[in-house]
């Protein structure tokens, strides 16, 4: 009997969250993402520490920016060794409400992956979903450059990005669900908003049936599980980008797992079409507290983690 981990490629491809190369390994998914944690979290392993090194001995005289970039780009270049996908690499999120110096550094990225000899096709440029920047997705996907919007909560954001084209969106799950548990404090029901009734899952469901719906081609690949009956209930979602613990459980698990989200289905039940520019943006995104703290909570610790990979190659280079 297939586990579910195997059930579920049948209608979804399954992405590694994670910088782990053994997760990858043993769990053969098609792409893997990354970002400033996890990369932070597998630099500090023995194990990947001579990247590090590498990259700090071979660009002695680059900025900080660069040699961050550059480890970034020496994990992805592992990873695409492992997987046969895409690996999407990300934008410091330092620069998320700065457009033109996004597309600067996306541009720089892709051009060292090119050096190395890997073709932009399996690269994904990650960028928050600021409306800086997906002003500078839909710049970058002009130029064959795909991208992958990150801290994405909400429809509004998902309606911008398929504006620009985007190659994909990462709406986060996990941190949806969070803010509400939160929010509901003793009030909360874990019971009574597991599987399709998760706040999370909800909102990726409503964005995959607008999507649908109106054959918007930009990508869904929901992520930031909490637990892997969210995972059971996006089955059929285009991708999936999980953490090595939920594959495991995933791989371990051996009932039954049916496709819950459904292209045919989400077109029967068309939802109104709704106009998207600058102004609707910030207003819907004004009203949606969650959507609001979430994205900006998410900048931050992305971009604290930004600050001690800095940290860490600074240390490096002193040595």
């Amino acid at each position: 009997m297939p586990n579910q981990l195997e059930a579920l490629r049948q209608f979804t491809t399954v992405v590694a969250d994670t910088g782990d190369f053994e997760t990858m390994r043993i769990y053969r998914p098609t792409d893997a993402t990354t970002n400033p944690s996890l990369i932070l979290k597998a630099v500090q392993k023995e194990e990947n520490r001579h990247l590090l090194e590498k990259v700090v001995a071979d660009h002695s005289q680059g900025s900080s920016s660069e040699l961050v970039d550059q480890l970034l780009i020496a994990f992805g270049q592992e990873i695409l060794k492992i997987v046969p996908g895409r690996v999407s690499t990300e934008v410091d999120a330092r620069l998320s409400f700065d457009t033109q110096a996004s597309i600067e550094r996306a541009r720089q990225i892709i051009e060292i992956y090119r050096r190395a000899g890997i073709a932009r096709e399996r690269i994904l440029i990650k960028l928050a979903s600021t409306w800086e920047g997906i002003q500078a997705a839909k710049v970058l996907q002009a130029e064959g450059i795909r991208c992958n919007m990150t801290l994405l909560f909400s429809l509004p954001q998902a309606l911008a990005c398929a504006q620009a084209k985007a190659q994909l969106i990462s709406p986060f799950v996990g941190r949806i669900y969070d803010w509400y548990k939160k929010s509901a404090g003793g009030q909360w029901d874990e019971a009574a908003n597991a599987g399709a009734a998760d706040p999370g899952v909800k909102s990726v469901k409503r964005i995959y049936d607008y999507y649908k719906a109106y054959d918007i081609p930009t990508e869904i690949m929901g992520a930031s599980f909490r637990n892997i009956g969210q995972i059971q209930a996006l089955a059929g979602c285009d991708l999936l980008t999980i953490s090595p613990e939920l594959l495991g459980e995933l791989a371990a698990n051996t009932g039954p797992l049916e496709r819950q989200l459904d292209p045919q289905a989400s077109k029967q039940h068309a939802p109104e079409w709704q106009a998207s520019n600058e102004v609707s943006f910030r207003t819907e995104m004004n009203q949606d507290a969650m959507a609001t703290e979430k994205l900006a909570e998410g900048i931050r610790v992305f971009a604290a983690d930004a600050v001690k990979l800095d940290a860490l190659i600074a240390q490096a280079r002193q040595k």
